[in-house]
Formats: C-alpha cells, structure tokens, sequence
C-alpha cells in the first residue's frame, strides 16, 4: 500500500486546508500544499465560496479532521477546524416480549394515531448583521450553523422548544471568518 493510500485511509490524519485571500477578493486554495482549483471555466474562488470549498474538500476526504487557515490580505490568519461527526452508538433493540392478540391491536391502533399528528417546530427568528457575505455563522446554543446572505446578514430560524432549556432565551450568531458576534433574543 502506498503512503498516499495509507493516509487517506487513515482518519487520524488531518487534512492542511490553506486559504489565501488576494487582494481583488479572490481566494487561491491549496490542501496539503496542492492547488485545489475551481472546476473548469468557473469562477475563481471568492470569499463567498468558503462553505462550498470547505464543504467539497470534507466530502472527498470522509471521516478526516481538516485544518483551515485563512490568510487575510493584512496578513492575519484565522483557524478553523471542521471535525467529523463521529458515528452513533446504537443500542440493540430489545427482544420483543409476547403481547396478547387483542392487546397488540390497540398498541398498533394507538402508535399509528400518534406518528400522523406530526409534532412541528415553534420556530423564532434571530438576526444579526456585520459578517462576511456568505460565511459559516454558528448558532448557539450551538443547534445549528447558518450562512450570510450576499449583503452580509445572517437569518436563523431556531425552533423556539430548544430556548426553553436557556434560562436567559438568548441566542449567539458567531461569524466564523469575520468573528463577528451577535447576541440577543429571538422575535
């Protein structure tokens, strides 16, 4: 097996993603030091193209931790790092214990009456502004990320049950590039 087989197929290994901003807003990205290009006749990378460039390169390196540097053009770096989920432990079901004829009946009858009242969201909306057009913002308590839109506003939707366990019900937008931070309580 070669080394590159060995490292790809190792998840301990983490992948140097580097991210180098121009100074007309474009991006020139390597992995592991190789340039890693738009496909053909598309743009050039833009700031905008972050989660997508982070996106693709997690999805052709599964299971692999990767480092993101991003070089401003004032020379300030900015590190990231996206990690896996790991998988999910999952219980073995429990032996099924007999249930008399009848009794069986009315549990299915009743677990079909329960799965078609589907259970929906109360949702609340948070929005916070001052972060780069289409950068990663997390949302805390960290339920979820959203993304800028191209004027630089970040829109969450958060089902309002998770504020219920907040004692302050506020919500954290955290530009992940910029390092904008918004705090507040959704409407």
């Amino acid at each position: 097996m070669s080394k590159r087989a060995r490292a790809q197929a190792d998840t301990s290994v983490v992948v140097m993603v580097r991210m180098v901003v121009q100074d007309d807003g474009t991006l020139h990205v390597t992995v592991d030091g190789a340039p890693y290009l738009p496909a053909e006749f598309a743009p050039p990378w833009r700031r905008a193209s972050y989660p997508h460039i982070v996106d693709a390169i997690s999805d052709g390196r599964p299971g692999q931790t990767l480092r993101l540097d991003v070089i401003e053009t004032d020379g300030r770096v900015i590190t990231d790092y996206r990690v896996p989920p790991k998988p999910r432990r999952t219980a073995a079901p429990p032996a099924p214990t007999p249930v008399p004829a009848q009794q069986h009946v009315n549990q299915t009858v009743e677990a079909a009456q329960r799965q078609s009242e589907p259970v929906r969201p109360r949702l609340a909306e948070f929005t916070g502004s001052g972060f780069v057009p289409g950068e990663d913002v997390a949302v805390a308590i960290v339920i979820a990320h959203t993304e800028t839109g191209p004027d630089g506003i970040s829109r969450t939707l958060i089902d309002a049950r998770y504020l219920d366990h907040a004692p302050t019900r506020e919500v954290i937008l955290l530009g992940r590039i910029s390092g904008t931070i918004c705090i507040g309580q959704p409407t």
